[in-house]
C-alpha cells in the first residue's frame, strides 16, 4: 500500500518533517508494530513465501519476502517462551515428558558464495511438556542446545506448569538414557519415571515374530497384560528361554529383554493406572507434530541454527499462550 505523505522541513535547508510518519508512529519505509504482528503471524505459521500471499490475500498489502523473513526471525529471537514460574499455581501433581525430534540444517560455505560449499544435515531439537494432572493444556520448552541445557527448560518448563516442593512427579517417555538421567536429575526424589508402553510394546512385538511366528499377536498381548498387571518377572522368563546366541546378525528377543531388564524400575504400570497417570507419551508426539515439525519440516526447508532456534521460541510462545503478551508489552 502507497501513501502520498507531505514532507516538510524546518526552515531552508533544515530537518525534514514527516507529518504522517511521526502520527501513525513508523519510519519511512519502514514497517508498523501491527503489520510487523502481521508478518510475524503468518511467518511463523507458512513459509516465508507463502506468508506474503497471505498478507496480499488479508490486507491487500503488498510486502517482500525478505521483510517477512527479517521480521519473523527477529521477534522469534525477542520473544519470551515461557511463564514465570510464579504465574502458576503449585500442583499437586504434574505429568511431564521429554523427547527428541530432528530438523534439517543448512551450515553455509565459508566463500564468496556461502550456497557454496554448503553441508546440509540432521539436528535434534530436545522438546518437553509439562501440565497439572486433570488439565488438558501443557506448557512447551524447546531447545537445539546440549542435554544440559535441555535438563535446566525442563525443569523451568516444569515450574511454569506448577512444580513446588511438595508436586509429585509423573515423568512418561521411552528408556533413552539421558532423558532418563535428566529426569532423575531434576525430578526423582519427587516422583518416578514410567516407560512409554508403545515404545515396550514394539519391543515385544519384535520378539512375538521369533517366539510365536503362527500367532505373534497372541503372545505379544498377553505379556503386555502381563506388564499392565506389574508381572516383569513373567514377561522375562517368557523371553530369556528364547534369547538368541551373541553371534546372531538379528537378536529382537535379546533385545526385547535387555531392554525390559535394564529398566525394571520404570515399569509400575499398575501403579500408574491406579492414579489415572497416562502410560503413553503420546503428548510428546503430537507436540512434535504441532510445535516443531508443521514449520520446520516443510519440503525444502534448511534452516541455520539460530534461525531454526527463532523459529522455535515463536511455535512454542504461541503453544504456551504467550503471544498476546509479548506484543502488548512492545
Amino acid at each position: 500500500m502507497e501513501v502520498i505523505e507531505q514532507l516538510l522541513r524546518i526552515k531552508r535547508g533544515g530537518a525534514e518533517l514527516r507529518p504522517f510518519c511521526r502520527e501513525a508512529q513508523v519510519k519511512h519505509r519502514g514497517y508498523s508494530l501491527r503489520l510487523q504482528r502481521v508478518l510475524t503471524d503468518f511467518g511463523s505459521e507458512v513459509s516465508f513465501g507463502a506468508a506474503v500471499s497471505r498478507v496480499r490475500e488479508h490486507y491487500a498489502v503488498e510486502v517482500p519476502v525478505e521483510a517477512v523473513r527479517q521480521h519473523t526471525l527477529r521477534h522469534g529471537k525477542a520473544i519470551t517462551t515461557l511463564a514465570t514460574a510464579d504465574a502458576a499455581q503449585p500442583a499437586a501433581q504434574i505429568i511431564t515428558q521429554m523427547d527428541g525430534s530432528m530438523i534439517p540444517v543448512m551450515q553455509p560455505g565459508s566463500g564468496a558464495d556461502a550456497r557454496k560449499g554448503r553441508s546440509l544435515f540432521w539436528r535434534e531439537v530436545r522438546l518437553c511438556c509439562a501440565r497439572q494432572h486433570g488439565q488438558t493444556t501443557a506448557q512447551y520448552g524447546a531447545t537445539l542446545g546440549s542435554a544440559e541445557t535441555a535438563s535446566w527448560l525442563w525443569r523451568a518448563t516444569a515450574q511454569s506448569a506448577g512444580l513446588g516442593d511438595q508436586t509429585r512427579v509423573h515423568g512418561v517417555g521411552d528408556g533413552a538414557p539421558w532423558i532418563v538421567d535428566k529426569f532423575q536429575e531434576n525430578f526423582g526424589a519427587q516422583g518416578g519415571y514410567l516407560l512409554d508402553f508403545y515404545h515396550v510394546s514394539q519391543y515385544l512385538a519384535a520378539a512375538a515374530e521369533v517366539i510365536k511366528p503362527k500367532n505373534p499377536k497372541g503372545w505379544r498381548q498377553r505379556q503386555q497384560g502381563r506388564l499392565l498387571e506389574n508381572k516383569v518377572t513373567a514377561v522375562l522368563r517368557a523371553l530369556e528361554s528364547h534369547r538368541e546366541s551373541g553371534t546372531a546378525e538379528n537378536q529382537p528377543v535379546n533385545a526385547a529383554y535387555q531392554y525390559l531388564h535394564k529398566r525394571r524400575e520404570h515399569l509400575d504400570y499398575a501403579g500408574a493406572r491406579r492414579a489415572n497417570l497416562p502410560i503413553g507419551s503420546g503428548e510428546i508426539e503430537s507436540g512434535h507434530r504441532h510445535v516443531i515439525q508443521q514449520r520446520l519440516k516443510l519440503a525444502g526447508a534448511w534452516w541455520k541454527e539460530t534461525h531454526a532456534q527463532a523459529m522455535l521460541n515463536l511455535r512454542v510462545a504461541r503453544s504456551n499462550n504467550l503471544w498476546n503478551s509479548y506484543w502488548s508489552k512492545n
